[in-house]
């Protein structure tokens, strides 16, 4: 069985946001009629990421972002520059991390580690409206 939903995510500035309780509220309902299955999320944007990571320590979070502005600086001799000195950087970012993530479903619930959530990384200064397409597909409760 299949099941397709448009995911929202607020509004962010540039960083690393653990978004797991967002995605939650917004697809639970329909995870938990599944028994077993999978869930691909893509992010429809190419400035900005999902990747999943640490949920405990937001350290980490400020880490990750510091790590992604040294591997990829702003003040490069970039071409790509239209919206900004952060447009092609997000670009490479974006890159970097992906844009979806694949997660398995178990007993109505996503399977992830004890450890992990699922991050939204902004690589843009300004503030964006993200969304997603969320489909799910596997075995419902009957």
């Amino acid at each position: 069985m299949w099941s397709q939903l448009t995911l929202k995510f607020n509004p962010r500035s540039k960083g690393c946001y653990l978004v797991t309780s967002e995605v939650l509220q917004q697809i639970g309902p329909t995870i938990a009629k599944y028994k077993v299955g999978m869930v691909h999320i893509l992010l429809q944007h190419t400035s900005a990421s999902l990747t999943l990571n640490e949920n405990a320590d937001p350290d980490v979070r400020t880490d990750m972002k510091m790590m992604l502005d040294k591997l990829v600086p702003e003040n490069m001799p970039y071409i790509h520059t239209y919206e900004g000195p952060d447009d092609m950087p997000a670009h490479i970012k974006s890159s970097l991390f992906g844009v979806s993530l694949h997660i398995p479903i178990k007993n109505g619930a996503l399977a992830l580690g004890t450890w992990q959530g699922i991050y939204l990384v902004e690589h843009r200064a300004d503030k964006h409206h993200r969304k997603a397409i969320v489909t799910i597909n596997g075995e419902k409760y009957s």
